[in-house]
């Protein structure tokens, strides 16, 4: 059945705190609709940093 053009996942854009490195991510949005934080590996400063979901 289709829902209409929608699709539950869909690439979000994950931009760095400390630098400006980014990683390209999917996100399920049925399950998370607020905006996506984690905390990954930025190659520029050699260490973890908070990466937030930007347009």
């Amino acid at each position: 059945m289709a829902r209409g053009n929608k699709e539950a996942r869909c690439y979000v854009k994950l931009q760095g705190s400390e630098s400006a490195h980014c990683y390209y991510v999917q996100k399920n949005r049925r399950n998370t609709s607020n905006k996506l934080e984690l905390r990954k590996y930025d190659p520029v400063v050699r260490r973890h940093v908070i990466y937030r979901e930007s347009k």
